[in-house]
Order: structure tokens, then sequence, then C-alpha cells
């Protein structure tokens, strides 16, 4: 892993979070996702960027899809390696930085984030965007769930706004839907309010 790969020390919390069980941690994928999954959205190579414990990108791999998973966690990468082996699935996991996705050298048809995209700052997003543009083919597809403004309360990451949204896209990019969608936790079985991006890449950087 080069430098620009390894995860900053700000990330080192969300490591610590897998030495127990983080709320957003459900053990299967989220809902969201098996949708576009069972429609044949996800397609092609796969990333999944963000990706905790593996699920999303496992899910992908269960449909013979070539799936890597990437994360700063090494804990959340290690339980990741783990259940693919014990669902005899096929998938990649590295520990990475989701802002130095260029730094793998590789390209993806599809990327997916459950939860990542929410943890950034205005600067981070940027960076982020531009990490994704970075690693996503020409007409791949993006599709993002995230908290969102809807739901109540101040616990939990940033709340995203569909304008803001809007905005992080605007060029590059075009927005295929912004939808309201449900983001489980194990806690208690709660569902966070949440957006579920589709955002189609439509021109090299």
């Amino acid at each position: 892993m080069s430098d620009a790969g390894r995860p900053g020390r700000a990330f080192e919390d969300f490591d610590a979070a897998y030495e127990g069980r983080p709320p957003w941690d459900i053990g299967r994928p989220q809902a969201a996702f098996v949708r576009l999954s069972d429609a044949g959205s996800i397609a092609g190579r796969v990333l999944d960027s963000g990706c905790g414990t593996g699920e999303q990108a496992l899910l992908a791999a269960g449909t013979g899809l070539d799936a890597t998973g990437i994360d700063s966690s090494p804990r959340a990468i290690a339980s990741a390696v783990r259940k693919a082996t014990e669902r005899n699935l096929r998938a990649r996991f590295v520990v990475w930085d989701a802002l130095a996705l260029g730094e793998l050298g590789e390209q993806f048809d599809t990327v997916l984030d459950c939860g990542l995209f929410h943890v950034f700052d205005d600067d981070d997003r940027a960076r982020y965007v531009a990490a994704l543009e970075a690693v996503l083919v020409p007409g791949g597809r993006y599709f993002m769930l995230c908290f969102s403004d809807r739901e109540p309360g101040d616990w939990g990451p940033r709340r995203v706004r569909e304008q803001e949204l809007l905005d992080a896209f605007r060029v590059g990019w075009t927005i295929e839907a912004i939808e309201p969608a449900a983001l489980d936790t194990n806690l208690d079985d709660h569902a966070v309010d949440g957006w579920l991006l589709s955002a189609l890449r439509v021109r090299a950087s």
C-alpha cells in the first residue's frame, strides 16, 4: 500500500468501533442494495467503498460478480475476510483510504457506498467525489446510501440534504435518482431515514 492509500489517524475511531459491534454493522446487506442487486443494477466489477465487514461486497460476490471491498479499519476488513471464507464467496478486501481510491490503480463498473459519504466534511466530500471519478469508468454507476436530514435528533453522523447531493455530483455526473430509503441499524432494529443516490459517471477526469 502506498502512503496515499494508508488510512489517516482521523479514521482510528472507526477501527476502535469494531472492537465491539457498531450500530451500522447489521450482519446482512442493506435492503436498498438487495433491491438494486435483484434488479440487476449492480453489474460488472464492483467496488464497495467503506465496506465495513463486507456485506455489500459479499452480496455482489454472491451473484458471481468480481467484488472488492475497501475500508480504513483493519478490524472490519479482517471480519469481512472471515465472512467470505465462511460463506465460500470470492471477494477481495483491502485496508485502504477511500480518499485515495485512485492509488488502487484499478477501474470499476459499479461503486457501492453504504454510510461513508455522510462521515466526510465539505472538503473531504470533494476529495471523495474526485476519488470516485478516478476509479469509476465512464458509464459506470455509483449507488450511495446515507443519513438524510429527515432523520430527527442529532445522534449519529451529519445529516445530508438533497441539495448537498445535487451539488456534490453536479459536474461530470448524471444523477439518475435520489430517493428516500431506510438505513437499517442493529439498535433494536431501528431504521434510520436515509437517501439512496444513483449517479451515472458521464465523463473521465
